[in-house]
């Protein structure tokens, strides 16, 4: 099986820095790297709900590189901060971003995350799939 990595422009440094693809296409899939809520300039804003589009504005340009869009999306794991702080805040700007039928998701709790001062990271899972 082949695989090959989806790197937006907007993420050529970051990837090459940290060794890492933001997606791979394996298959009829794509499995987008986790993503946490940094601006565009590297920093991370204390506002939750700028951290949470933030990174559902990164999910979209991968997508995009890879031709596609939020209604591709079978499966979404979130990771949060403090998840009951937030958790309804999340779940409002997400259902800006997904439309029925709904990906697969799963939020989870975590003691802390890779950037600091991060309260989410969303990692998910998209199809190639052209009839979805």
């Amino acid at each position: 099986m082949t695989k090959r990595a989806v790197v937006p422009p907007a993420f050529r440094a970051a990837a090459e820095q940290l060794k890492m693809s933001p997606a791979i296409v394996s298959g009829q899939h794509v499995f987008l790297t986790g993503v946490t809520g940094s601006d565009r300039q590297g920093a991370m804003p204390e506002d939750p709900a700028n951290q949470m589009r933030n990174a559902f504005e990164k999910i979209g340009g991968v997508l995009r590189e890879a031709g596609l869009t939020f209604r591709s999306l079978v499966e979404m794991t979130s990771y949060h901060v403090g998840l009951r702080d937030h958790f309804d805040l999340f779940d409002s700007i997400r259902l800006d971003y997904v439309e029925e039928p709904y990906p697969a998701w799963t939020a989870v709790e975590v003691a802390g995350l890779r950037r600091e001062g991060a309260i989410v990271e969303i990692r998910a899972i998209a199809t190639l799939d052209p009839d979805v």
